[in-house]
């Protein structure tokens, strides 16, 4: 899907998100429906169990809150009011789903709202502690329009990434140019029709009407180190003393600054709603920022070892920022070396011992892991040689193996089908490469450090294997095991070729 065929006003996005089924993972989603028919567990503690899966969440608090006459502003209360039964019901709809069969993309930005949450809790909870319950599901469920967004079309993200992110394009421009509409706009009215908790309508609402507010403050924020001369120009201003002291702004300044973390530590952006945030709290930025850092840290070791980038991983190095770190990737360990080689005799087995394609190259993309390439894209191209058919797929999303591309609308797949080729992405070649790519490739593969490599079989081109490890660099050891693997599965393909014959 290009971004010429997305909806392109406010009422044809509701319908169309509001159509949107996300998906839960699948160990939870088993958990939470065994514990629905447990009369032992308390609805606190079901309550409890379904914190787990922010999805399942969001899914309780939109139907109780749909046609009530006020929002139910915790998941407890929520579930409280529509019953375990009808619960129960909601749940069976959510298809339970393998982490890796999530698309990345939508997994990225809920794990943005889950480091929202704890700098949420952690910054605001304990001041507000009777208002936890409401801090703690706003901040988790603020950027909830944008799942389902990202969930229909996980391209988005990739796209905002390079060009809002990566190449300082005017976020208003963008917006308008791949939307259509303004996203502020577009999250406040999916959140108002959903009936999301109104600490979240409020956020939306100063974002797309009130920012004169929010810069009056930023204003005050900048004099970080003259907390007197802070409070002498609130007390001058009334109407911005009260709007800063609304708790209802603790949604917006977690978010602010996980999203803003989430690209770099050191940006203007994150240090903009640093400032504001020492300013609701009345702290110095240093200690403010070592808060946020903590919260950071926490936050990565609740949700533990993923795939995924974290703010809290910026924080190891000096610059901070995910576009910006080049990691080395990670040699594979003796136990993928020998799995490596035993797929490799097996493709260059003097007679194929394969029945069909199919099995070739489930073969050659369990190589390819083995190898160490993280995420895996085997495509074929149809007898016709008209269309790139994803058969294989490893590390990515359910689209992943629906993916169908047409070379001829993109100039670098044009270039890799004339003859057999390895094209290379690095940072240094990467921006001008991936405007040549589909957006649908691009999203399934949001990386700097890319490997793409056309494999021929007799006169014509026959494969297409795309590969990375997780946006990591690529080291020598990396790229000879890839180069081999590939030279096996291009003498899989000769043998396989002359069976029978």
């Amino acid at each position: 899907m290009t971004t010429n065929s997305l909806p392109r006003t406010l009422p044809a996005w509701i319908k169309a998100l509001d159509a949107v089924v996300l998906p839960a993972f699948a160990d939870v989603h088993a958990q939470v429906l065994h514990a629905l028919h447990d009369s032992s567990l308390s609805m606190g503690q079901i309550a409890e169990l379904i914190k787990q899966s922010p999805v399942m969440a969001l899914t309780v608090i939109r139907d109780a809150n749909r046609h009530a006459a006020s929002p139910a502003e915790s998941l407890e209360v929520a579930l409280s009011r529509i019953g375990l039964k009808r619960a129960e019901a909601l749940f069976a709809l959510i298809p339970p789903t393998q982490t890796c069969d999530i698309e990345p993309a939508l997994r990225q930005i809920i794990l943005i709202s889950r480091h929202a949450s704890q700098q949420a809790n952690g910054l605001f909870a304990a001041r507000l502690a009777r208002l936890w319950q409401e801090i703690h599901w706003s901040s988790l469920l603020f950027l909830s329009p944008i799942w389902t967004l990202v969930a229909a079309h996980p391209q988005l993200l990739s796209i905002w990434e390079q060009r809002v992110l990566v190449r300082h394009e005017p976020v208003a421009v963008v917006e308008r140019e791949v939307l259509g509409v303004s996203l502020p706009e577009l999250c406040a009215a999916l959140a108002a029709h959903w009936g999301l908790p109104e600490w979240i309508a409020m956020g939306y609402r100063m974002l797309n009407g009130n920012r004169r507010m929010l810069i009056k403050a930023l204003h005050i924020a900048r004099d970080n180190e003259n907390p007197l001369h802070q409070q002498q120009m609130l007390d001058a201003d009334p109407p911005l003393r009260r709007w800063l002291t609304l708790p209802s702004n603790t949604i917006l300044l977690a978010n602010g600054l996980a999203l803003s973390a989430h690209h770099s530590w050191h940006d203007i952006h994150c240090l903009r709603w640093q400032w504001l945030t020492g300013l609701y709290l009345q702290v110095p930025l240093d200690q403010l920022q070592q808060m946020v850092h903590q919260q950071a840290v926490t936050s990565a070791r609740e949700i533990g070892p993923t795939d995924l980038w974290h703010p809290a991983q910026g924080l190891l190095w000096p610059s901070g920022s995910r576009f910006q770190v080049a990691q080395k990737a990670p040699l594979p360990n003796a136990e993928a070396l020998a799995a490596w080689r035993t797929h490799c005799r097996e493709l260059l087995s003097e007679r194929s011992p394969y029945d069909n394609v199919l099995q070739l190259t489930a073969t050659a993309c369990k190589a390819l892991a083995s190898a160490g390439m993280q995420r895996v894209l085997l495509m074929v191209l149809d007898r016709k040689q008209h269309r790139l058919l994803a058969q294989q797929a490893s590390g990515l999303g359910s689209a992943a193996a629906r993916l169908i591309l047409q070379p001829e609308q993109s100039q670098v797949l044009s270039r890799l089908l004339d003859k057999p080729t390895l094209l290379r992405l690095t940072p240094d070649n990467a921006e001008e490469a991936l405007t040549g790519l589909p957006e649908a490739l691009k999203s399934l593969f949001p990386s700097a450090h890319l490997l793409l490599r056309s494999i021929g079989l007799g006169n014509r081109v026959f494969m297409l294997v795309v590969a990375d490890q997780n946006n990591t660099e690529l080291n020598e050891t990396n790229l000879q095991a890839f180069g081999k693997t590939v030279q096996c599965i291009e003498r899989a393909l000769v043998t396989f070729s002359k069976r029978g014959k």
